[in-house]
């Protein structure tokens, strides 16, 4: 076997440690060594350069190429799966070799990236978002008609239930498309025009069965909740991560902080609906007064979850903003408090081991999988990074 050495760097291993010189060295898509003077088959050359381990965004879209509905009913039912393949392109260009699709993407996009077919972060996938009648994911408009996020099709079923029964039927549905993790609605939303961010959807027994059903097939489930309530809701049933948790109270942190729950802010996502809505997207005047209205409110609740100790992972809703812009979620994390380290830290092993990947990815360490990142100059300089990204490897093969 090809032993593939990275000589002459610095290294930031995951762990939150300070950048330290070291080689680290590579063989058959695992990483077998890290220290002082090694040696190797293959040598990549990186003075001057800083290694991290392969990046992760566990919110993203990848068949969502910004807001606005009419683009998406204009466009042929196909075109989707070419965006995606762009989208996962750019992603991992920025470093990022994996991502936790949070509704979307389909058991055809992953098995794609998994074979080779197209270039792409690795896959979690959600497939579906679980919303009742009303809630954040329904696409009903005024005119009567009904336009969801994502256009159900056999790969993506209909992910629509009220009531336990219903919630049943839809996880099991979901699970039998090939869902690594289940996605559920327990407030409104943004940019749900009829849905109002601070109220609760699903009742308690209804998200009880959802997480049983995840559970029993060895999943869990992660919810899109920004109030408070609905927060709440969702860490008692044992819901793995928070998304977005934009009106967090004190009472939520310490549930999370009892029960271990994640947090992914996802921090950019209302800053991209106020651009595409400056930028002349067609959006409801809802949508861009909500997000006006919980930008500054969405920080100061991630501040004090940063305060209290919640675990946090990175995440973008990157398809609601661009893809390729991911990586200014970093700098929005580290003004609301994470030190640069922890903000790098949220990105590699805390978020590997949100998504299950402890212990495999996430890390620069032997055993681990040979996920690369070549860094030009400092690690920490969150606005410059994506210009500053050299190299990607992914399971030891140079990507990017």
């Amino acid at each position: 076997m090809t032993r593939t050495v990275f000589t002459g760097g610095t290294v930031f291993d995951g762990t939150g440690s300070e950048p330290a010189p070291a080689d680290v060295v590579i063989e058959d898509g695992v990483i077998v060594d890290v220290g002082a003077g090694l040696d190797g088959d293959l040598s990549v050359d990186c003075t001057g350069a800083t290694l991290l381990p392969g990046l992760f965004d566990c919110h993203v879209h990848v068949v969502g190429s910004g807001l606005g509905l009419l683009p998406q009913v204009q466009k042929p039912f196909s075109y989707q799966f070419y965006e995606a393949a762009r989208n996962l392109w750019t992603t991992l260009k920025l470093g990022i070799t994996t991502v936790r699709d949070a509704a979307g993407a389909d058991l055809g996009i992953k098995q794609a990236v998994a074979d080779g077919l197209i270039s792409g972060p690795r896959l979690q996938i959600a497939i579906g978002l679980i919303s009742p009648t009303g809630g954040h994911g329904d696409g009903w408009l005024p005119s009567g008609h009904c336009v969801p996020a994502s256009l159900p099709h056999p790969g993506r079923p209909d992910a629509m239930a009220d009531g336990p029964d219903e919630m049943r039927r839809v996880a099991r549905t979901l699970l039998r498309a090939g869902a690594d993790v289940l996605k559920v609605c327990t407030t409104g939303g943004v940019l749900s025009p009829r849905s109002d961010p601070r109220h609760s959807q699903f009742t308690v027994e209804e998200l009880d069965v959802l997480v049983t059903e995840a559970q029993m097939q060895g999943r869990a489930v992660m919810a899109h909740a920004q109030g408070t309530e609905g927060i709440k809701n969702a860490v008692r049933a044992g819901i793995r991560s928070i998304e977005h948790g934009i009106y967090l109270d004190d009472e939520a942190i310490e549930l999370m902080l009892a029960r271990g729950t994640w947090l992914v802010p996802t921090l950019v996502a209302p800053v991209n609906v106020i651009r595409a809505a400056e930028a002349g997207a067609s959006l409801p005047d809802a949508v861009v007064r909500k997000a006006k209205e919980v930008a500054e409110v969405h920080a100061d609740s991630v501040r004090r979850a940063v305060a209290a100790g919640v675990r946090i992972a990175m995440g973008t809703d990157s398809g609601v903003g661009p893809h390729g812009t991911n990586l200014e979620e970093l700098g929005l994390m580290r003004s609301c408090g994470m030190s640069p380290a922890d903000v790098l830290v949220a990105t590699t092993s805390s978020a590997a081991r949100l998504l299950g990947f402890d212990g495999e990815l996430g890390r620069l360490a032997p055993g681990h999988r040979a996920d690369v990142v070549v860094v030009a100059g400092d690690p920490y300089d969150f606005g410059g990074l994506a210009g500053n990204v050299r190299e990607v490897w992914q399971d030891g093969v140079r990507a990017v």
